[in-house]
């Protein structure tokens, strides 16, 4: 869970730059909530096994960040697979803003430790996922609504 927030917010920051390029006053859209995505692979038969675990460790920690106002929501989306290198799970959490990413190791840091425990059983946990689970990758986007 921790590193796949670092990651996200890896992303966060080097792709920040990049959304000002395209803003333009007359686009023809305005500007929402962005959204981290995680793209996950799991190994077949052992979905269950890995939403279970999720359920003990990332739902509380995004409960608790949703709290404490650090994120507007959170969606966990299950489907099959359309190839066999293709995902079957999306995590999406939505923040306000890009600016809401902002030192997101300081803001869920504590978090963390409080749901899932020390940085040793964190490890753990994300060592034991690497046996059931490949994360294929991650974005960063923002929703937009059309004008």
């Amino acid at each position: 869970m921790k590193r796949i927030l670092v990651i996200l917010a890896v992303i966060a920051v080097s792709t920040a730059g990049a959304h000002f390029c395209f803003a333009q006053s007359d686009a023809p859209y305005t500007e929402g909530t962005v959204w981290n995505i995680t793209m996950v692979k799991v190994k077949p038969g052992l979905g269950d096994q890995y939403l279970k675990g999720l359920a003990k460790t990332l739902k509380g920690t995004l409960d608790e960040a949703k709290k404490q106002n650090l994120i507007i929501s959170y969606k966990i989306l299950l489907g099959d697979a359309s190839t066999p290198q293709d995902f079957n799970i999306l995590v999406m959490v939505e923040s306000k803003n890009m600016a809401a990413l902002d030192n997101a190791r300081e803001k869920f840091d504590p978090i963390t430790k409080k749901v899932v425990g020390s940085t040793e059983e964190q490890e753990k946990t994300a060592t034991q996922r690497l046996e059931i689970r490949e994360i294929m990758g991650g974005k960063l986007m923002r929703e937009i609504t059309l004008k």
